[in-house]
């Protein structure tokens, strides 16, 4: 690709990964102030069994909503839209909306008759403890037609993700963390009128989420055409395309429910509290992951999508490469900042109310060896959209096989010695192996790539971290961490942490002068002038 090409394509996806993460950044922030008021508002063993509960239904979206189904989507949409014009884009989003909307529908019902069977599935362990088994299966059944909100959600964003309107799809999300932080002072009183107990509260919350995500996105819809009475057409040609891309993608999807499932499935055998534990520690996880790691993701697959459907290859690649290097240079920093202050973030984030020390030490241990695999995972999620810009959904597939096997075989081999912490640590492990298979395999399918820039990115970020490493331990040293998240001094020193953290990296950075940094740098006055321009 010609340099003048990369630096236009490049600072295109920053500019447009900066508004998937600022959407993503807001629904962080009041993912962490959700999961804080639940933890405060809820015991842990009733959070074990809303936690199990809801992962039914999330799982179900990943793989008929946001994983196989935007996925298959959005390169399908792309040609068609390329080659046969917008009229007919339209058609082929109206026929599939229909086809999704009558499977979606299905889904829920289904999901609610069998709703005892599913959490079986899912916690066999709880069915020593009846009364945990009940609630969990009391609230799967109010939460699952969520999936059918998600899914209509999520096909959505994908036409407005397609058409390069990043905003909306971006800032939905945030709608069901506002929905579920106000459980415990609206759906829970509401739960109780309704003789139902109060953690379901969550799960009308939830449900009342899930309708707020996809209702807001009918006006942009609208100002882009899009807004089509759908119509059920499995005749359509896109929509079999689709259909068929999706078959292997759901099994990659669904490769990596099914470690969720194992992972339910484990947790639900350990002591009372080791779901939560997982979860908090993984909610913790997802804030780098999501804001930056599936930013660059989303905004960069449209654009792999145009490259390789106008023929132009090498540019592809330097787009795919210029992506990764961006998630390495956040993404390793992430990994090692969060296992560093893993106490203090979690006494700031939940340490109050009935999130007692010992609760805040045993979710500090599950995060530190999640942390370990933010920068894996980060990675996998990139280099996963290369092969869905070429159509190729089977080799991610193959790769989240091999995530299955060495997850499985370290939950087991582990989780006895190390009871939850076993459960976190196969996650990271078996996310690098899933990389080191996907690159290799790239490799194979488009040839050679730039993999010695991404290598040097690597070293890079992994030494400037070490030393932003050592600053951020001694700072958090000083902090009284037992006093719990409401004590002002372990406030501001985490404060002062996540500053001085920032400041050691992107100093160091600029010492050594990392390409990185500068690209940041460039797209972000690339932006600005571009705003300055609009309001002159």
């Amino acid at each position: 690709m010609p340099d003048q090409q990369l630096t236009v394509e490049g600072r295109a996806i920053t500019k447009r990964a900066a508004i998937v993460a600022s959407g993503t950044l807001s629904s962080r922030v009041l993912g962490a102030i959700r999961d804080a008021v639940i933890a405060a508002s809820f015991s842990i063993g009733a959070t074990d069994a809303f936690f199990v509960a809801f992962t039914i239904p999330n799982a179900l979206r990943a793989l008929l909503a946001e994983g196989a189904v935007s996925n298959a989507f959005i390169p399908v949409f792309s040609e068609v839209s390329e080659r046969a014009g917008p009229e007919r884009a339209r058609e082929f989003y109206a026929a599939l909306t229909g086809v999704m909307v009558l499977i979606l529908v299905a889904v829920s019902v289904l999901g609610v008759l069998i709703a005892p069977q599913l959490v079986t599935l899912y916690a066999a362990g709880y069915k020593s403890e009846p009364e945990k088994f009940a609630a969990t299966v009391e609230i799967a059944r109010v939460v699952f037609p969520y999936i059918l909100f998600m899914g209509i959600a999520a096909l959505g964003m994908a036409a407005l993700n397609t058409l390069k309107r990043f905003f909306v799809p971006a800032f939905a999300p945030a709608l069901l963390n506002l929905s579920m932080i106000s459980a415990p002072f609206f759906f829970t009183p509401l739960a109780l009128l309704l003789d139902l107990s109060p953690i379901v509260g969550l799960a009308l919350a939830a449900l009342f989420g899930g309708f707020l995500q996809a209702v807001v996105q009918i006006p942009a819809l609208a100002r882009v055409g899009m807004l089509i009475r759908p119509r059920i057409n499995f005749r359509d040609p896109a929509v079999i395309k689709v259909l068929r891309l999706m078959t292997p993608l759901m099994l990659g999807v669904g490769i990596y429910e099914i470690n969720i499932l194992l992972s339910r499935l484990f947790a639900s055998y350990l002591p009372s509290g080791s779901q939560s534990f997982l979860y908090y520690g993984q909610r913790l996880v997802e804030i780098p992951q999501g804001m930056f790691a599936l930013a660059l993701a989303t905004a960069t697959l449209p654009s792999l999508a145009t490259l390789r459907n106008r023929g132009r290859h090498d540019e592809a690649k330097e787009t795919f490469c210029y992506s990764f290097r961006l998630s390495l240079f956040i993404s390793v920093p992430a990994s090692v900042a969060i296992a560093v202050l893993a106490v203090p973030i979690v006494t700031v984030v939940f340490g109050r109310g009935a999130f007692r020390t010992d609760v805040v030490m045993e979710t500090a241990r599950s995060l530190v060896w999640m942390a370990l695999g933010v920068w894996a995972i980060a990675s996998v999620r990139n280099t996963i959209q290369m092969f869905f810009a070429y159509n190729d959904t089977r080799t991610p597939v193959i790769c989240s096989g091999l995530n299955l096997v060495v997850f499985a075989t370290l939950s087991l081999t582990l989780s006895g010695p190390m009871r939850h912490m076993g459960i976190a640590a196969a996650t990271s492990a078996a996310a690098f192996f899933q990389l080191v298979a996907l690159l290799l395999l790239l490799a194979r399918r488009i040839g050679r790539f730039d993999f010695r820039s991404l290598f040097f990115c690597a070293l890079r970020c992994a030494a400037m971290s070490s030393v932003m490493a050592l600053a951020l331990f001694e700072i958090a040293s000083f902090g009284n961490w037992d006093r719990g998240g409401n004590d002002p001094a372990n406030i501001g020193l985490f404060i002062i942490s996540i500053i001085t953290g920032i400041a050691v990296y992107f100093f160091l950075a600029y010492l050594i002068r990392a390409p990185e940094l500068f690209e940041l740098w460039a797209a972000i006055r690339s932006k600005e002038k571009a705003r300055s321009r609009a309001g002159s």
